[in-house]
Order: structure tokens, then C-alpha cells, then sequence
């Protein structure tokens, strides 16, 4: 197979492809009750005559401008190497019918099931499918996947969760995740409420754009009554019950994205034991044009996948290793790293026989090899500690990485090892076993891993947070008793980390990580209790022979659609502290530029603004401010949709305030506003 390439860097664009290409613009797939959901679909161009597998894109964000250029990228490719690759906007989004009520619904999937049911009933199509999907479409795979259709053989499923409640952008450790929980609900609120083409569905449009901003609601508000892992979360947590993902699944992430615990987890209990997993240094992005470096020939990775599973051709994947993960090197630290250095690590099953677990005992401010008798280490609340720990969940935009740590330390209690005797790897979850008491009935507990250099530097290599009212349950959270002592852990995000001789590890600890925490309504003063019962557990991989062989071909995609830049690109974010009022802000603000598609016409871009606001020693003044403006457009076809969001809380109730304005054509034509007082639930 030759193909004809053009150079990029350590990347090649594929001009000509085996297959010549078809792309089907605009199909409606009926449902059964009388919606359309609206597809794009790339063929080769001889499926009637030679049907092929399908390969499914099921996503929320609008295949005709939004994500057109990033579609470009892959779906032609796989329709150049023998696949039908679909990409459809889910109910409610695009130009699609209806209304997106919610992330996730029994509707949507429902949904999915008849759009495979549809595909293979074409008659360019086989009766086998794959579903891809980054996210939100990495998400709903493993959803589908759990529905068990007959036709759906596969999936590959990158930066996505097993668990909505416990590893997603709502609760962290069962905290509200105050950085995410209403940016995302802003995100989708926006998103939402943008309208339907009128070059593509008619005179239609307005009917369903008013529908959509009358009555899409902000997500944040559902999301803030269930405080709790209760049954709303549980739906679409396929952790519930592995055993309904019978087929293969590709699972793929990066150190940098903020779901790749997930991956640990699948490797674990997912009973096929055909299933893999893959783990760069990346941010929230697909492998083959992701950051940092190295990215991956990840497209060529793919179709191993789907001709073993889609065309039952032996490609060699059923005999990779169960787990591919890149081992970091020490860094300093940055908040934008164009590459991490490293080593790619094989480990033919999870758990696995090559990783043990090593424990550092916790004393006055050291991290020991032996446990000394116990003392008792106080914690107090710095209520603005946090603001250097970086993005929950990167994208790979400049300043998404965390700060040195140095910055929040001197906020928090550290506990400092000695200098390493000797180079370690880490791969997999550390966990922090402690003994603690507090002198509030809510409290919550953060742990920072850290990577300290000689000469001072202290990277962030892992985080975690607890709500210590539920130590013992998500689902059935308990106050703690003043002053009594609990035995917990905490588990750490994993990683995949070299730690140098000479280099000395930190465990830095506080009871507030703002604006990762949403903070407890009284300031909290923790008692770490020493000995026995507390200390750090690291997973210490032992190198192996095999580990060498692992390669990766560079990357390579489909040219990309031609586009206009109309507005570049811009990020800042900005730590302000007013030293005469004790108010710390963090603020995040991102343009993300403005394009027009010289292919439909369409003019779109979007700014956004988050504002995170606290000041010392009162953990009531909390707040979160969320801004956006995105806009539609073509000629004599202008929208613009704008959100105000924020978040706030005494000590009994959070209250949500949302803020929907659209304009047509310059003109205000809707404004509506949204409140909800929420009671706080072991919050």
C-alpha cells in the first residue's frame, strides 16, 4: 500500500487512499417515533457493490461546523480503508429533532440502537459496526456497548468513564467539583441552545430554536439535587454491572486527561479478555494529534482494531499486551508542555505482576521508610489553596498544566521523603492511608503528590480528594463525630512516572482545594494521626525485557477540510490576589477564534470566560462565574447565543443562577432567566 504524503512535522497527511471516497451529506435516519437525527456519511465508493463494516460517531456537537474539522480528520480515512464511517448528531443537537434534556438519557441511547439497527440495513453496509467516540462519544460507547445489539461488535472508547458519579466533571471524591460543575453545565447550556440550519432543515428553524432555548434546561441544576451516588448516577455507569460489555473495547487515554483512571479500572473487570488499553502522556484528544508529544499513529491503530473485530482478519491486536502505557520522565514543572519524554511499557494484564506496592510512613513533616510511634500532625484550612494545581480536565491549551507546586505548599502540610537512593518507576494508583480526626462534622480532605527536584522545584505528578462524610459510602453519606478518629484512604489519580535518584517525593495535604473543592461551610482543622495506620502507598513497577518492543507507527490522517481563520486563538489565566480585602480570583478566559468553512459557508466561533472567586479564612464567600458567546452564521444569517452562570452557597443551600440571551441579525430576540435554591447534601 503506497501512499501519496506530505510532511508535517512528525506527522503525514494522506492524499489517496485504497478506496476512492463517497461522502453522503445531510441523510436523515428516522427514529420510531417520527425524529430525525441528522448524519454525515463517508463510503467507499464500490459499498453497493461490496458492502462493508460501519464505523459510528455519536456526539452532541454539531457535525456541520463544530466539529466538521476535526471529523475531517479520520471519518474520510476510514471510508478510504474499506469502512461505511458515520457521524451523527444525537437528538436535540445539530440539526437534528428535538431537545437535549440531559447527558446521557435512556433516550439517547435508545436512539443509538436504532441508528445501528439502520445501519446495517443499508445496503452498502454489513452487519457489523464500531462505535468511536473521544468523551461524550467515549462515554455513550461504553453505554450502548452495555445495551448489547447484536450488530454492534466493538468499540474504541478514548478519555471517557466508567462511573458518572465518582470520575466525571460533577463529584470528585464525593466533593462538588467546583471547577467543572458549572462550566460544564455553562458549556452545555450554550451549546445547546444554538440553532438548526436553515440551508439544511428549512423554515423550520426558529420553530425548533425557540423551542430549544425555551425549554433545553441547565443540566447544573439536576446535577446539583443528586449530591450523592443515587440512581440518577447510576444510570449509565456501566461500572454497575461490567458483565453487559461482552464485546472487545479499546480504551484509550493520557496522563494528562482528567478520565484515565478509567482505564485501570476496565482493564480490571471488563469480562472480554480481548480488551485493551492505551495510555499516552496526552491531553483530552485523540492520540494522532494530541499534546503532548509523542503522538501516536493512532488512525493506523484503529484499523487494526476494526479489521480484527469488524472484518475477522487477523491483525496481531488479540496478542498485544492487555496495557500500553508511556512511563513519563521527570519534568520541571510548566503549565504547557509540548512533549513529555519518556518510555512506552507493556503489561500483559491488569493488575499487573509487575507493579508492587511500597509504603512511606508519614511523620512530622517527613515520609519515612518505618513507622514511628503516633503523633498527631494539625491541618487547618487555607481556604485558597489550590489555585496552582491546574485543569481538571486539559485540552492541551496553554496553561492547562499545573504551576509548581511551591505555590500551594506553603498552604498545606508537606510531608518530604529523602532524597531517592535510586530511580523508581510508578504505574497505577497511589493511595493514601490515613488516621484522621476532625473538629467539624463536614469536612473534606485533598492530597497532592509531588515530584521534588533538587533544586526545589516540586512538580505535580498526582491529586485526589475525599469527602470525609463519605468515607464509608457515596450513596449513604454519614457526619463525622468531632474529635473521633477514622481510619480512611484516598486514593490518588494513577500515573506513569519516573522519579530520579536524588529527586525527594511530597505529600502535601489540606482540608480546601480551591477551585477543584467546593469548600465545607465552616473552616475545618484536621488531625492526622501518625504510625501504623498512615502512610503513602506507591505502585513501583519493575522494568521488563518486553517493554522495549513496544512501537508506534507516526501519525497520519486525512488532509483537512479547507477553512478560513477569521479570529485566531487566544488563552489566559490569571491568579489575583487583593491583598487589602483577602479575596483571591482565578481567572480563565479562552477565545477560542472564529472559522468559516468554505465548503457550507457557515461562520462560527465561541469566548468564554470562568471566575473563581474566594476569600481567606471564609469558606460562604465561594464563587463561581461562568460567561460565554458563541455564534452561528452565514451571509444574512446571523445567531448569537450568550450564558452568565454562577454558583454560590451559605451554609445550608447552594443557589444556581443561569442567564440564556439570542440574538438574530443583531437583535435581541429571547432572554430568560433561570434560579434554583438547592439544600446542601453532606456538602
Amino acid at each position: 500500500m503506497v501512499f501519496n504524503v506530505k510532511d508535517s512535522g512528525n506527522r503525514k497527511t494522506v492524499k489517496e487512499f485504497p478506496k476512492q471516497i463517497k461522502k453522503l451529506e445531510h441523510v436523515f435516519i428516522p427514529m420510531s417515533d417520527g425524529s430525525r437525527l441528522a448524519a454525515d456519511i463517508w463510503l467507499p465508493e464500490d459499498a453497493w457493490e461490496n458492502p462493508v463494516p460501519a464505523v459510528l460517531e455519536y456526539l452532541p456537537y454539531r457535525k456541520n461546523d463544530f466539529t466538521a474539522i476535526r471529523d475531517s480528520i479520520r471519518h474520510p480515512y476510514f471510508a478510504g480503508n474499506g469502512y461505511a464511517s458515520i457521524r451523527v448528531d444525537i437528538r436535540g443537537a445539530g440539526d437534528s429533532d428535538g431537545i437535549l434534556l440531559d447527558e446521557y438519557t435512556k433516550q439517547e441511547q435508545d436512539d443509538a440502537l436504532e441508528v445501528i439497527d439502520w445501519i446495517v440495513s443499508q445496503p452498502w453496509a454489513t452487519d457489523s459496526v464500531g462505535m468511536i467516540g473521544k468523551s461524550w462519544g467515549g462515554f455513550n460507547g461504553l453505554q450502548i456497548a452495555a445495551r448489547e445489539n447484536p450488530h454492534l461488535k466493538t468499540i474504541i472508547t478514548l478519555c471517557s468513564t466508567d462511573d458518572r458519579y465518582a470520575d466525571d466533571v460533577h463529584y470528585r471524591g464525593g466533593n462538588v467539583l467546583a471547577s467543572d460543575m458549572l462550566w460544564w453545565a455553562s458549556t452545555m447550556f450554550v451549546y445547546n441552545a444554538r440553532p438548526q440550519d436553515p440551508a439544511i432543515v428549512g423554515e423550520s428553524w426558529r420553530k425548533n430554536w425557540f423551542d430549544r432555548l425555551e425549554n433545553t434546561p441547565p443540566f447544573v441544576e439536576e446535577w446539583m439535587v443528586h449530591q450523592r451516588r443515587d440512581d440518577y448516577w447510576k444510570h449509565g455507569s456501566v461500572c454497575e454491572d461490567y458483565s453487559k460489555i461482552t464485546i472487545p473495547v479499546f480504551a484509550v487515554g493520557g496522563w494528562q486527561d482528567g478520565y484515565t483512571d478509567a482505564i485501570f479500572r476496565m482493564m480490571e473487570n471488563l469480562p472480554n479478555e480481548n480488551s485493551k488499553g492505551l495510555i499516552g502522556p496526552w491531553a483530552h484528544e485523540y492520540p494522532e494529534v494530541a499534546t503532548p508529544e509523542p503522538a501516536i499513529g493512532f488512525l493506523q491503530e484503529c484499523l487494526r482494531w476494526w479489521d480484527q473485530w469488524l472484518k475477522g482478519t487477523d491483525t496481531g491486536v488479540k496478542e498485544d499486551p492487555k496495557l500500553i502505557s508511556w512511563i513519563q520522565e521527570s519534568e520541571l514543572p510548566a503549565v504547557t508542555y509540548d512533549q513529555r519524554p519518556g518510555k512506552w511499557v507493556a503489561d500483559e494484564a491488569w493488575p499487573s505482576p509487575n507493579v508492587s506496592k511500597k509504603k512511606l510512613y508519614l511523620k512530622e513533616n517527613e515520609l519515612g521508610e518505618t513507622a514511628d510511634e503516633t503523633g498527631n500532625v494539625f491541618v487547618p484550612s487555607v481556604q485558597e489553596q489550590g489555585m496552582y494545581t491546574g485543569l481538571y480536565c486539559p485540552f492541551g491549551q496553554p496553561g492547562d498544566a499545573p504551576g509548581d507546586q511551591r505555590l500551594d505548599n506553603g498552604k498545606s502540610v508537606v510531608f518530604t521523603s529523602s532524597p531517592l537512593e535510586e530511580t523508581i518507576e510508578m504505574l497505577g494508583h497511589p493511595v493514601f492511608h490515613v488516621e484522621v480526626s476532625s473538629d467539624q462534622p463536614q469536612a473534606s480532605m485533598a492530597v497532592r503528590l509531588c515530584d521534588k527536584a533538587p533544586t526545589g522545584e516540586s512538580t505535580l505528578i498526582s491529586w485526589g480528594m475525599l469527602n470525609l462524610t463519605h468515607r464509608d459510602s457515596h450513596e449513604f453519606p454519614e457526619h463525622l463525630e468531632p474529635g473521633k478518629k477514622y481510619q480512611v484512604s484516598i486514593q490518588l489519580d494513577a500515573l506513569g512516572q519516573e522519579i530520579p535518584k536524588g529527586h525527594q517525593l511530597e505529600l502535601a495535604v489540606s482540608p480546601t482545594s480551591w477551585p477543584q473543592a467546593w469548600p465545607s461551610p465552616k473552616p475545618v482543622i484536621l488531625t492526622i494521626h501518625t504510625g501504623e495506620k498512615t502512610s503513602l502507598e506507591l505502585p513501583v513497577r519493575t522494568p521488563q525485557e518486553q517493554d522495549d518492543s513496544i512501537q508506534f507507527e507516526r501519525p497520519e490522517t486525512a488532509e483537512v477540510m479547507e477553512r478560513e481563520i477569521i479570529r485566531t486563538e487566544n488563552r489566559t489565566r490569571n491568579v489575583i490576589n487583593d491583598v487589602t480585602t483577602g479575596v483571591w480570583r482565578l481567572e480563565d478566559f479562552s477565545d477560542e477564534g472564529e472559522r468559516k468553512l468554505p465548503s457550507n459557508g457557515i461562520q462560527y466561533g465561541s469566548k468564554n470566560k470562568n471566575t473563581f472567586t474566594i476569600k481567606e479564612k471564609d469558606p460562604l464567600s465561594a464563587h463561581v462565574q461562568c460567561e460565554w458567546e458563541l455564534e452561528v452564521k452565514r451571509d444574512d444569517w446571523q445567531t448569537k447565543v450568550e450564558s452568565h452562570s454562577e454558583m454560590s452557597s451559605d451554609e445550608k443551600n447552594f443557589y444556581l443562577i443561569n442567564t440564556l440571551v439570542a440574538f438574530e441579525n443583531g437583535e435581541e430576540v429571547f432572554r430568560k432567566m433561570w434560579e434554583k435554591e438547592v439544600p446542601r447534601d453532606f456538602q
